[in-house]
């Protein structure tokens, strides 16, 4: 336990010396912002954070920003050579896959943490239903980690960061699209479609559900990345 705390927080101070961090975190915020005040002018009464939960143009854009806030963990340490020094280290894979992680989680909720401006202006000028707002940052924080567990994955496997990336990128936005791939398949394998997509469990916490099966699947998305990433350095270990 106490090698993945060190490695965690080694890679969240790491971000708080990258450039890239900044950018995407800027980006996000502006995201929010933007989609926050559209919400806010086409609804004017309505004090919900539905209009940033609910957007799937929105939701797209912060999974594709969670990849790239990911693509540098693994695929930078191959450019460099230093995955040699931490395959030499006295630290299981595990720990050290589950401790880039953790580290990359704890700059997303610093992410979050800074849109809560928006729901504390709710609060002040009106009278919001808080369940919804807490479900659906619930949802979000649950669906980024999943994000951010395919992006650990896709890093581990490349010495590029841009293939990393894109990587990524497609494998978020394909599990995503399932769920609308589904409504085209005979109802059978219309069913299994949906329950693999995020997007079939992300709606449900946007509405302010909170969903004991949503929570069991990004769980579940996180631990069999984070499993499949493991491998993969494992088997940069032995090759």
């Amino acid at each position: 336990m106490r090698n993945i705390i060190t490695i965690s927080s080694r890679e969240f101070r790491s971000y708080l010396a990258s450039p890239m961090a900044y950018i995407i975190t800027a980006a996000f915020l502006i995201g929010t912002g933007v989609f926050f005040i559209y919400f806010s002018q086409a609804w004017l009464i309505e004090t919900s954070m539905r209009g940033v939960f609910g957007n799937t143009i929105y939701v797209i854009i912060v999974l594709l920003l969670m990849t790239l806030l990911t693509m540098r963990l693994f695929a930078e340490e191959k450019k460099m050579g230093t995955i040699e020094l931490l395959m030499t280290a006295p630290i299981r894979d595990s720990e050290l896959v589950v401790g880039k992680f953790l580290g990359s989680v704890g700059v997303m909720l610093v992410m979050f943490a800074f849109t809560l401006y928006y729901p504390l202006m709710l609060i002040i000028f009106g009278d919001p239903d808080i369940g919804p707002i807490l479900s659906g940052y619930l949802g979000f924080i649950l669906l980024s980690a999943s994000a951010l567990a395919v992006g650990i994955f896709a890093s581990s496997l490349t010495s590029n960061q841009i293939v990393a990336a894109v990587v990524g990128g497609l494998i978020i936005l394909g599990l995503w699209f399932m769920g609308t791939l589904a409504s085209i398949f005979p109802e059978s394998l219309a069913g299994l479609f949906s329950y693999f997509s995020p997007s079939n469990y992300h709606a449900y916490f946007a509405r302010g559900i909170i969903d004991t099966r949503g929570i069991v699947y990004y769980l579940s998305i996180i631990a069999l990345f984070l499993f499949l990433a493991i491998r993969s350095i494992e088997n940069n270990r032995w090759n």
